[in-house]
Order: C-alpha cells, then sequence, then structure tokens
C-alpha cells in the first residue's frame, strides 16, 4: 500500500513543475487511484485569465488518461514560490472534479505549515453534493 509520506513526496515534485508566473501560488496534487497507481499534477496558468489548470484537475486527468476511475486518496500541498507550504484547499471546481471520482472513503489529505497535515472526506469539502 502507498503511504501518504510517499503520495505527498509525489504532490511536491509535480509543485516544483508548476507554472505560476502570475500569481507566484505553485500548487502540486498526486492522486492514488483504485489500482495503486500514483498520478501527479500542477498547477498552469495562463495569461488568459482564468483559463490555467489547477492541480488537482491536471492530477485528475493523468489518472483518466492513464485508465484510473477512481480517487483513493489525494494529496494537495501549494505555497509561494521559494517559501514554506500553506494549507490549500480545493477550490469549488476541484472539489467537484474530486466528487466526480471519489467515493464515501476518499481522502483528501493536505500537508501545511510545519509539515502538519489535515484529512478530510470529500463531504467534508463539499456537503449537500450532486452527483448525477
Amino acid at each position: 500500500m502507498t503511504s501518504d509520506d510517499s503520495l505527498f513526496a509525489s504532490a511536491k515534485r509535480a509543485r516544483d513543475k508548476a507554472h505560476a508566473p502570475y500569481s507566484s501560488f505553485h500548487v502540486g496534487a498526486a492522486v492514488l487511484d483504485e489500482h495503486g497507481h500514483i498520478h501527479m499534477g500542477c498547477n498552469v496558468e495562463n495569461a488568459a485569465y482564468p483559463e490555467g489548470i489547477c492541480a488537482e484537475a491536471n492530477a485528475i486527468g493523468s489518472m483518466v488518461t492513464e485508465g484510473g476511475t477512481r480517487i483513493r486518496r489525494i494529496a494537495i500541498v501549494g505555497g509561494k514560490a521559494g517559501k514554506g507550504l500553506e494549507t490549500c484547499t480545493p477550490c469549488g471546481g476541484c472539489r467537484q472534479k474530486i466528487l466526480e471520482f471519489a467515493d464515501n472513503e476518499t481522502v483528501i489529505i493536505l500537508e501545511g505549515e510545519n509539515g502538519q497535515r489535515r484529512n478530510f472526506k470529500i463531504n467534508d469539502l463539499l456537503p449537500e453534493s450532486f452527483r448525477l
């Protein structure tokens, strides 16, 4: 089984690749799918704001491309370039994207200042959500 430490290591590697010349806020995400594979994504900003892509959306897209259909765990890290991590919750759009591939057992893990981690279930971050 993949440890949270290795999931966060992947999220941090993805964060290092972020393209955020406008906000300088770099985000990395790592998704663990139902097959035990890790899929990474980083945020990619665009001058035609808000046409950028969130790290979570990139990681989910990578998962789907590789044949994954369920998110078991997702680790997210973010913060200003050259500075420490800040607790970075997914935006509303990404919460819905996570929900699309989540179940009630999916865990969203955030790492912030001083390595502090917080775990959430999707219903904690997107209460009263809808599914088709």
